[in-house]
């Protein structure tokens, strides 16, 4: 499921970065309404975290869209 070019474009795309923004957002909140450790942890961690795994997503889906035999020109 996981191989999937169609699976990976929705993960490196979409969901990835979207979770990577709200997380910057509530850790930006969290340092803002005056819980700055775990705002910063947060905002470094868990955000890096989606960031990076988004760009796992879409290395992974360039890998799997070249190793398919169907994209070859005829």
């Amino acid at each position: 499921m996981l191989k999937k070019p169609e699976t990976l474009f929705v993960l490196g795309y979409m969901l990835l970065p979207l979770f990577a923004l709200l997380s910057a957002i509530i850790g930006l909140t969290m340092i803002l309404g005056g819980n700055k450790i775990m705002g910063v942890i947060v905002l470094v961690l868990v955000t890096q975290v989606f960031a990076f795994g988004a760009f796992y997503a879409l290395r992974a889906r360039k890998a799997a869209i070249l190793q398919e035999p169907d994209n070859f020109p005829k």
